[in-house]
């Protein structure tokens, strides 16, 4: 499927800290949910968007992701020949998206950092960046990144970001954008990063989707670091958004909820989630649970 944006980052070099110790040696975006690694949704879903060049931004200890989205003929050989030529598509990254490539963000300077390492494969073009922990939608098919593509494009945007409604409680966690008006696609006036609820400017949270241009990345190195010494993408939005630049909002539909792994009860409550609406084990494991539940016995 042809897309509007040929080219995507997808970075995936944080720590992993917060699902510690789980994430020690295993990259949380190679966590399985709905039984496949988390990350291999995201990429499944930039594949429906029409991504053709992916690039992972990676870390050390992140090997386990390149080892799963490398071809392997073998396996694939194999599955033919037992008669499993269905799971073949679900191994082979090349009937996703063609070119994949890997570049490593060596010191860990946060998410802005991280895209700034992509601005040699990125060029001239416009680009999309989707977190590589988080999953738009339950079933798959989701159409947001899509969508902030073809609006991107039709408002002739330096950037857009695709945006859903969180709970008062859950702002503090995001970058949370201040919209000029009301509606499914509306412009951005400013963007705070994990605002304290009573001071934030909605609770229009971004959803790890975003396209830009490639005027981000002047917009990345006026950016200081912040206490941390991390180069924060947010303050790069804002700075777009308050200069005059076009940022677009894009609200996710319903359907399309954000499901993220940033700490173990999001985890647990994505993976629960996925094996609930699993088509042919959800049924069993929803009885199963009933069972669990009322038999206090074990």
């Amino acid at each position: 499927m042809a897309g509007l944006i040929d080219k995507a980052l997808v970075p995936v070099a944080g720590r992993g800290t917060r699902l510690l110790p789980a994430t020690k040696a295993q990259p949380k975006e190679m966590l399985p949910v709905g039984g496949k690694p988390v990350v291999q949704h995201v990429v499944e879903e930039l594949a429906h968007a029409g991504v053709r060049d992916l690039l992972f931004v990676t870390a050390r200890g992140k090997g386990s992701i390149e080892d799963h989205f490398e071809p392997d003929p073998d396996l694939i050989e194999a599955l033919r020949k037992s008669g499993k030529q269905d799971l073949v598509p679900s191994v082979d990254a090349s009937q996703l998206v063609p070119n994949v490539y890997y570049t490593r963000q060596p010191v860990p300077r946060g998410l802005g950092d991280a895209i700034q390492h992509g601005r040699a494969f990125v060029g001239n073009e416009p680009f999309i960046v989707a977190l590589g922990d988080s999953i738009i939608g339950l079933r798959g098919g989701a159409t947001a990144t899509r969508r902030t593509a073809r609006v991107f494009v039709e408002w002739g945007a330096d950037a857009a970001v695709a945006v859903e409604e969180v709970r008062p409680d859950q702002v503090a966690s995001y970058g949370i954008v201040r919209p000029m008006a009301v509606g499914e696609v509306f412009r951005v006036a400013t963007i705070v990063e994990k605002p304290e609820p009573k001071a934030a400017p909605s609770r229009l949270a971004v959803a790890g989707r975003y396209i830009f241009s490639p005027t981000i990345f002047q917009a990345l190195q006026d950016v200081r670091p912040d206490a941390n010494g991390e180069i924060q993408l947010t303050d790069a939005i804002r700075s777009i958004a308050e200069g005059g630049g076009k940022v677009i909002g894009v609200r996710l539909r319903r359907g399309e909820e954000r499901y993220d792994i940033g700490n173990l009860r999001s985890y647990y409550e994505t993976f629960f989630r996925f094996a609930l609406a699993d088509a042919e084990h959800g049924s069993r494991l929803r009885a199963y649970l009933r069972s669990h539940m009322t038999d206090r016995s074990g």
